[in-house]
């Protein structure tokens, strides 16, 4: 599920941020970028983020705002060292150039040591701060949980309602194919097997009629429909129970996705067909949704 938090804990001589994105994904997926004197504390937060969440690509930004003064820094013996090293190098190189000025010896990179924060000290800030951040990305994970039910159970009802309307109009369907079968058979086969020797006029209407029971049975939908209703209400069930229900759901996706697809094998005329193309629409809208979920 997509959301977005942040919380800050103060500790000492710095304050501890966190940051939490969270975008949609069916597993797990953690980024955690930490300044190095959290480093060790990486593993910790790992666990305390997989114990809140179990699915989506989580992005997790800790920063360290330093409360202390420039006068709280040091110069570095290595850093000043190395530096006098490479200024005598580049003068012999150039002995034009301008030598190197306070200021520029103050800038360079290294030589300027800040007081470092101990990672046990921080531990129970740092802590405290992405369990904040937690609880407040969960929060914004409910309110869009609850608006992705709503979406969902409107394209149950959507669902339900061209289940309905096949029911009724399957029979109609089913009685128009038979008659029309019937007669492309009679006019096909009568003519032909009308002067053997061996089959009444009776027995060719009989298999004229077993032929057209047998088409009827292959592409009658009823069951498919039932299949389609149970798990439509399936999805209303777990919806209502609440809890981590995206896996499920994408289990019933495919199961719904399946019944339609052999409706659409089984049609034979265009209501079928245009019925297949509108639940296949919906599911596909459904599923979508239900990557959004936990």
């Amino acid at each position: 599920m997509t959301g977005f938090a942040a919380a800050r804990v103060p500790a000492a001589q710095a304050t501890v941020c966190v940051e939490l994105k969270s975008v949609n994904s069916r597993f797990l997926e953690l980024a955690i970028r930490v300044p190095d004197e959290l480093r060790a504390l990486e593993a910790m937060a790992r666990d305390q983020v997989a114990a809140r969440l179990a699915r989506g690509k989580v992005d997790v930004r800790v920063t360290l705002t330093r409360e202390g003064t420039a006068l709280d820094a040091s110069l570095s013996p290595e850093s000043l060292a190395r530096l006098a090293a490479l200024a005598r190098e580049a003068a012999a190189a150039l002995p034009a150039a301008a030598a190197l000025s306070l200021g520029d010896v103050l800038r360079w990179p290294g030589v300027l040591e800040s007081p470092q924060a101990d990672a046990d000290t921080l531990r129970g800030p740092f802590s405290q701060a992405l369990e904040e951040a937690l609880r407040a990305l969960g929060e914004a994970r409910v309110r869009e949980g609850a608006a992705i039910r709503s979406v969902l159970l409107e394209r149950c009802a959507g669902i339900d309602r061209i289940i309905a309307e096949l029911r009724a109009q399957v029979p109609a369907i089913l009685a128009m194919l038979a008659r029309k079968l019937q007669e492309r058979l009679s006019q096909a086969l009568v003519p032909a097997l009308a002067g053997s020797n061996h089959l009444s006029r009776e027995e060719i209407n009989d298999r004229i009629r077993q032929e057209v029971t047998l088409h009827g049975m292959r592409v009658d939908v009823d069951e498919e429909l039932q299949r389609l209703a149970t798990h439509v209400a399936e999805v209303r069930r777990v919806l209502d129970a609440g809890g981590a229900v995206g896996r499920r759901l994408d289990f019933l996706m495919q199961e719904l996705n399946r019944e339609a697809n052999t409706l659409g094998s089984k049609a034979s005329a265009i209501e079928m067909t245009n019925a297949a193309v509108e639940l296949k629409l919906l599911i596909e809208q459904m599923r979508e949704q239900i990557q959004n979920l936990e």
